[in-house]
């Protein structure tokens, strides 16, 4: 039986890889920039193969995004930036310091007493307040500093304004309770109907359109946030469903021989009401 490889064969791999004279062209040719996309596209294929509960696959795709860190450190380790390894000691130091609750003495080795573990409120306070000490010991000269450094205007949307609130609400600048979550919610409709109105009068100024939509779906990102739901879940959850129901849509049409662009709306919406139908039956059986 042959032998398994371990991380260091990975490593070795990669440098072959990238190896100018015997490596793979396509691998020599790229950069940090130019292998961002490919990261992004592994990391939803993990996320899909996850919530589809694919576990062989899993592995598959976990493989994929390893293989992007890897990729990482060989760019790093050839600008004489970083390499693997660094990047993996930083992690751990990073860790141990941000868990006191595991690593009491702030060495791998040490353990925590079992009966004197501090709360989840505490552990929750403890993270923030380290990751604040951190932040300020390692400023931007050139950016001028505020509570909400360090989350990255890289990130989807939704994923960065939870991370935004959430960083605001641990300094005191939440809302008390849901309550006035839902009436924000009303009111971003209002004014979204307004913006759409001023839009019908003025075709070519859609500014306060995409303004006011923007309000409303930050605002659905807190309510998610006080109903204590993953928005990004919840809509790639929607997402599913509603690619399951249009695909059942047209199994059932073609079923009947009938074609899917010749029926009226009223028609696709009842097999969808159908498809809906099904579901909850199946789901209370």
């Amino acid at each position: 039986m042959p032998r398994s490889y371990d991380i260091d064969d990975l490593k070795t791999l990669m440098a072959r890889l990238r190896d100018p004279e015997i490596g793979c062209p396509w691998d020599c040719r790229q950069d940090f920039r130019s292998i961002v996309p490919h990261t992004l596209e592994e990391a939803h294929e993990v996320a899909d193969a996850i919530e589809r509960e694919d576990y062989p696959h899993l592995k598959d795709e976990l493989g994929d995004l390893l293989f992007q860190v890897i990729f990482y450190g060989q760019l790093g380790a050839e600008g004489g930036h970083f390499d693997f390894d660094g990047v993996v000691d930083h992690l751990v130091r990073k860790l141990i310091r941000r868990h006191p609750h595991v690593f009491p003495e702030g060495t791998l080795e040490s353990r925590v007493d079992p009966d004197n573990r501090p709360t989840d409120e505490q552990i929750k306070a403890s993270w923030e307040r380290i990751k604040a000490e951190e932040r300020a010991a390692n400023p931007d000269p050139a950016a001028e500093t505020s509570r909400l450094d360090g989350i990255a205007g890289s990130l989807p949307a939704m994923v960065r304004a939870e991370k935004l609130q959430r960083r605001a609400a641990s300094h005191g600048f939440d809302w008390p309770d849901i309550g006035p979550v839902f009436d924000k919610l009303h009111e971003e409709i209002d004014e979204l109907k307004e913006a759409w109105a001023y839009t019908g009068e003025h075709p070519d100024d859609r500014d306060a359109l995409e303004d006011e939509l923007g309000d409303l779906l930050f605002v659905c990102v807190n309510l998610a946030r006080f109903l204590k739901v993953n928005p990004e879940q919840a809509l790639r959850r929607t997402n599913r469903k509603f690619d399951a129901r249009f695909r059942a849509i047209e199994r059932e049409l073609a079923s009947q021989g009938r074609e899917f662009d010749d029926q009226t709306l009223e028609q696709l919406d009842a097999i969808w009401q159908s498809v809906k139908g099904v579901e909850k039956a199946t789901n209370d059986s």
